[in-house]
C-alpha cells in the first residue's frame, strides 16, 4: 500500500499487524507479501506455531487427519512434506510450521516474545495504535497500523481452574494448555488429573505409564472413540495422489473442512441389525466425521443421536472392567457431537490398570486443593503432582483478554458482554479495520481449522487488495449486517441438538462467560459462499471508505433459514420441470412422486379413511386419531395444491403432525380439484365436509364441541371461506379458524408477489397457473374465492394465521388477518422469518418449522378453551 497518499497516512509504521505466528498468523504474513501489503507479526512466544508450541502436553495429537490438516495453497509444499503418522503428533505439527516459517522466509517479519498490552482505534487519523511489551518488560512500545488482524486462535486463552485453595498446593502444578517445552518425568509419582476433556484423554493413558498412583477426577463423562492411529493408508494417499487439486477443492465447499461423503440415510431408518453393523464400521474407522458420514440425522434428531450414543456406551462398558466405573465414563445427559467427541489411543482401556482410579465429583465434589493434596468427599488424597486439564476459554478468551478499545473507547470486551457480535466471525461493529481469523460466527472449532484458517486469510488478504486497488483505507461492518448474521448463527444452531449441551461450544464452561452458541454450523461450503457472495455484491453489509469518497451497501446475506436455504439448492440440482409448464396430470403425478419420497411424519394413534357425502357424490376423507384415550376435539382440515393438486392423503406428515402436538382428531377433506370441476366446485365441497363433520363429530371418536377448521395454502383459503359461510348461514359454530399461507386475494400486483416472484418453490407463474385453472377471472372477486374482499368480517370466529417471509401470498395472509382484527375478529398473526410457502408443511424435512406448527398446535387448543363455557 501506499504509505505517502495523506499526511494522516504518513503516520503508519506498517499496513498491517497481525497478532500470532500460529498457522493463521503465517499464512497471513504470506499472503500479504504476496499482495505488497507490509506487515508484521507479533508472537508471545519465542518461536512460530501458536497451539502447537504451547500445548506439549503428552499425547498431544491433531483430530482430523493429518494429510487434511495443513496448508493448501502451495502444492509444492504439499508434495514436499510427508507426514509419518494419520494422526500427527505436536512435535511433528510443530516441526511441520516451523519448516513452513523456513520455507517462506516468515520470520523476518515476526517480533517473538512481544505481547500486545492493548490496541486503540484512532478515529481521527485512522489507524490502529498498539502498545507492545517485549522480553524484559523495561519498555514498552507502540505501533500504528492501518489494518489489525486477531490471529490468536480459538483454543489458546486458558481456563483458570475453579478450585479452591489451588493456589495453596506445594506440589508441582501442571497445566496441559501450558505444558513444560522439557516435559515432566511422573515415575513413581502421585498424580492427580482433574479434568477429562480432549486434553485429558489423550495424555491420561501415557501419565498413567509413569505414574504410581493416577487418581482421575471426573465432572463430565465425554464420548470417545479409539483414534486407531498408524502409518497414513494407502487408501487415504491414493485418494489424494490421483487428483490432488480437486481433493482440496473438495475440501473447502464440503461441510467441515475435509472431503466426506453425503449420507442419504437416518440412524433409525434402517433395521437394528443393520444399523448395528454400521455402527461397527463408523467405530473402525476411528474418524471424528465418519458418523456423520453414515447418517445424516445424528445432529438433529435426539432419538437416532441416542442410538448411536448407546452404542458408545456399550464399547466402553465392554472395555472396562468395573461396571461401576464403567457406568461413571458413559456419557447420559448430553448427545453425542453436542461437545466436541473425542479420538483416544487406550483412554478407557487405562481404567482397567490397578494404580489408575476414577473419582466422580458429581458425587464427591472437591472442597479444596491443600499444601499436600486435594480434599473431595470425605476424603482426602496427597498428592505428588496436580495436572489441571480444565480446557480453555474458547474463541472469545484471547481476543476479550486484550485491551481492544474502538470507537468512542469501548472495549471489546464491553461490546460482547452479552455475547460476541460479529459479522461473519470476520469483523465487529464499532471497531473499523479490526479483522478476527475464524472467530466466533465462522465455522473455525467445528471444522477443519487448516480449511478454515486459509479461508478467512484468503478473504482478508483479498479484501485488503481490493480496498488498496479502490481507493479505500477504511472498512467496517453495518449494524444490519452483524445483526443479521447472529441470528442466522442461532437459526443454524436452534435446528440441532448442539444447544441442548452446557459445552465451551456455548462458552458453559467459563463462570459468567453468556451462554451463547460460538461457532458457525452452516457448513464450511456454505460459509464460504456467502462469503464470496459479499464481495461479488459490493461488499455487502460493509462500509467503506477513504480519501475519494465512501460505499456502504447495506443489507443482508442469509434471509432463508438455513433448511429452507438447502432444500431450495437440492431442489435446484433436481431440475425438475416447473409445475406450470405441465399439464395438471403431470403435476400431480410429480407431487405424488415427490411426496412419496418425504419422511411420514409422526406416529399416531390410528389412521383411517372413508367418504362423506360431498355436493354431487362421495368424497374421501383421512382421519388422523390421537394415541391418547379420546373422544378429541375435531379439527376439519382442507390440503394445499392450488385447487389443483393434492388430495385428502396429500398433506399427511403435516396432519400427523397437528394430530400429536394439538392432541386433537384431525380430518382431512377432499374436495374436487380444477380444471375438471373449476369454482365454486372446492368451496362447495369444503361446506359439505362441515356440515357432514359438525354432524357425525361423535361417531368420529370427537367431543361435541364447535370444531376448528383448519387449511394450508389453497385449503387455509377453503377454512376461511367456509368460516364466512357458515356465519352467514348461521351455524354450524366453528371455535376457531388455523390458516397457514392462505390464499384470499387474486392480487398478483401486491408487494410479497413482486418480491417473491420467483426462486422459491410457489412462483408467481405457478400461482397464476392455479387461478386459471380453477376460475374465471370475473369469478375471482367473489367472496368465496377471495375471502379478503368479503363485504363484512365481523363476527367470524377467532382466527390465527400463519405467513412465510419469502411467499408471493404472504400479504395477503397479512392483510386478511389486518382486516380480521379491524373487523373485531380475535385474530393472532405469525409472520414466519425466513421462511418459504412449503416449509412449514414439510414435516421432518425443514426442521425450523418445528417450533412454528408448535405454535399452530397452541392455537388449536386455544380455540377449544375459548369456545367451551365455562
Amino acid at each position: 500500500m501506499r504509505s505517502d497518499e495523506t499526511e494522516t497516512q504518513a503516520q503508519v509504521d506498517i499496513d498491517v499487524v497481525v497478532v500470532g505466528a500460529g498457522m493463521a498468523g503465517l499464512y497471513m504474513l504470506h499472503r500479504l507479501r504476496g499482495e505488497g501489503i507490509s506487515a508484521i507479526a507479533l508472537e508471545s512466544a519465542d518461536d512460530v506455531g501458536g497451539t502447537w508450541y504451547w500445548n506439549r502436553y503428552p499425547g498431544a495429537r491433531c483430530d482430523i487427519q493429518s494429510l487434511d490438516y495443513q496448508y493448501s495453497f502451495d502444492p509444492e509444499l504439499a508434495k514436499e512434506w510427508q507426514w509419518s503418522e494419520k494422526y500427527a503428533t505436536q512435535p511433528e505439527i510443530l516441526r511441520y510450521l516451523q519448516h513452513v516459517a523456513e520455507r517462506y522466509d516468515l520470520r523476518r517479519d515476526i517480533r517473538f516474545e512481544t505481547r500486545v498490552k492493548g490496541a486503540t482505534w484512532d478515529e481521527e487519523a485512522g489507524l490502529w495504535r498498539i502498545r507492545t511489551q517485549g522480553a524484559g518488560s523495561e519498555a514498552d512500545g507502540e505501533i500504528s497500523c492501518r489494518y489489525y488482524v486477531m490471529a490468536t486462535g480459538c483454543l489458546s486463552m486458558p481456563k483458570a481452574p475453579e478450585i479452591s485453595g489451588a493456589e495453596r498446593f506445594e506440589g508441582e502444578v501442571y497445566f496441559t494448555s501450558r505444558w513444560p517445552h522439557e516435559g515432566v518425568d511422573f515415575t513413581g509419582k502421585r498424580v492427580a488429573v482433574i479434568g477429562t476433556g480432549s486434553s485429558a484423554i489423550q495424555s491420561i493413558p501415557i501419565i498413567a505409564t509413569q505414574a504410581a498412583e493416577l487418581t482421575i477426577f471426573q465432572r463430565t463423562p465425554n464420548f470417545s472413540m479409539p483414534a486407531g492411529n498408524g502409518p497414513i493408508s494407502d487408501d487415504k494417499r491414493a485418494e489424494i495422489e490421483a487428483d490432488r487439486a480437486a481433493y482440496r477443492e473438495a475440501a473447502r465447499w464440503s461441510q467441515a473442512g475435509a472431503p466426506t461423503a453425503i449420507p442419504e440415510v437416518g440412524v433409525l431408518q434402517l433395521p437394528e441389525d443393520e444399523r448395528h453393523r454400521e455402527f461397527e464400521k463408523v467405530w473402525a474407522r476411528g474418524e471424528l466425521l465418519a458418523p456423520g458420514e453414515a447418517f445424516n440425522d445424528l445432529i438433529t434428531n435426539a432419538d437416532s443421536n441416542e442410538a448411536w450414543c448407546e452404542f458408545i456406551r456399550s464399547k466402553i462398558r465392554e472395555t472396562v472392567n468395573d461396571p461401576a466405573t464403567a457406568e461413571l465414563l458413559c456419557p447420559t445427559d448430553y448427545p453425542f457431537g453436542t461437545k466436541r467427541p473425542c479420538l483416544d489411543s487406550g483412554y478407557f482401556e487405562t481404567f482397567n490398570l490397578p494404580h489408575v482410579r476414577l473419582v466422580d465429583l458429581r458425587s464427591q465434589p472437591i472442597s479444596t486443593v491443600t499444601e499436600s493434596g486435594i480434599v473431595f468427599g470425605d476424603a482426602t488424597e496427597t498428592f505428588d503432582a496436580i495436572v489441571y486439564a480444565t480446557g480453555f476459554d474458547a474463541m472469545t478468551g484471547a481476543l476479550v483478554a486484550v485491551d481492544i478499545q474502538g470507537q468512542d473507547r469501548v472495549t471489546l470486551k464491553e461490546q460482547w458482554a452479552a455475547g460476541p457480535k460479529t459479522y461473519l466471525g470476520l469483523t465487529s461493529v464499532g471497531f473499523p479495520n479490526l479483522f478476527m481469523v475464524t472467530g466466533p460466527g465462522s465455522p473455525s472449532v467445528l471444522s477443519n481449522m487448516a480449511v478454515s484458517i486459509e479461508q478467512h486469510v484468503d478473504w482478508i488478504a483479498d479484501c485488503l487488495r481490493d480496498l488498496r486497488d479502490q481507493g479505500y483505507t477504511r472498512i467496517a461492518p453495518t449494524e444490519t449486517a452483524q445483526r443479521s448474521w447472529g441470528i442466522h448463527v442461532n437459526d443454524c444452531a436452534e435446528i440441532t441438538l448442539f444447544p441442548r449441551a452446557a459445552s465451551w461450544y456455548m462458552g458453559a464452561n467459563v463462570p459468567g462467560k453468556p451462554r451463547v452458541f460460538l461457532p458457525y454450523l452452516g457448513g464450511v461450503g456454505t460459509y464460504r459462499e456467502a462469503c464470496d457472495r459479499i464481495v461479488a455484491q459490493e461488499y455487502l453489509g460493509f462500509q467503506l471508505s477513504g480519501p475519494d469518497g465512501e460505499q456502504c451497501n447495506d443489507g443482508i446475506v442469509n434471509q432463508l433459514q438455513p433448511d429452507v436455504a438447502m432444500m431450495l439448492q437440492v431442489m435446484e440440482e433436481l431440475n425438475l420441470p416447473p409445475i406450470e409448464t405441465l399439464p395438471p396430470e403431470a403435476g400431480r403425478q410429480l407431487m405424488s412422486d415427490m411426496a412419496a419420497q418425504s419422511p411420514p411424519g409422526p406416529e399416531v394413534g390410528e389412521i383411517s379413511d372413508g367418504t362423506f357425502p360431498g355436493t354431487t357424490g362421495e368424497l374421501e376423507y383421512r382421519l388422523f386419531r390421537p394415541s391418547s384415550p379420546g373422544p378429541h376435539q375435531v379439527v376439519l382440515y382442507f390440503h394445499g395444491g392450488g385447487w389443483v393438486l393434492g388430495g385428502h392423503d396429500s398433506d399427511d406428515p403435516f396432519c400427523r403432525d397437528l394430530c400429536v402436538r394439538s392432541n386433537a382428531l384431525v380430518v382431512s377433506a377432499n374436495y374436487r380439484h380444477a380444471p375438471e370441476d373449476r369454482f365454486p366446485a372446492a368451496p362447495d365441497d369444503a361446506w359439505a365436509a362441515l356440515k357432514w363433520a359438525a354432524n357425525n363429530a361423535a361417531a368420529l371418536g370427537g367431543t361435541s364441541d364447535p370444531l376448528v377448521l383448519a387449511g394450508w395454502s389453497a385449503g387455509a383459503n377453503l377454512a376461511a371461506v367456509t368460516c364466512q359461510r357458515a356465519l352467514n348461514e348461521g351455524g354450524p359454530t366453528i371455535a376457531g379458524q388455523l390458516l397457514v399461507c392462505p390464499v384470499t386475494d387474486c392480487d398478483f400486483e401486491n408487494h410479497s408477489y413482486r418480491q417473491n416472484a420467483d426462486g422459491f418453490v410457489l412462483t408467481k407463474e405457478l400461482m397464476q397457473w392455479f387461478w386459471n385453472h380453477y376460475a374465471d377471472e370475473s369469478q375471482r372477486s367473489d367472496p368465496q374465492a377471495s375471502p379478503l374482499r368479503a363485504e363484512s368480517l365481523e363476527g367470524l370466529p377467532s382466527a390465527a394465521i400463519f405467513t412465510c417471509e419469502f411467499d408471493p401470498l404472504r400479504d395477503e395472509g397479512q392483510d386478511y388477518a389486518a382486516a380480521l382484527k379491524a373487523a373485531g375478529v380475535d385474530v393472532q398473526y405469525h409472520p414466519c422469518r425466513g421462511h418459504i410457502h412449503t416449509s412449514l408443511t414439510a414435516v421432518d424435512v425443514i426442521l425450523s418449522g418445528a417450533p412454528i406448527r408448535e405454535r399452530m398446535a397452541v392455537a388449536i387448543r386455544r380455540f377449544v378453551r375459548a369456545a367451551v363455557p365455562v
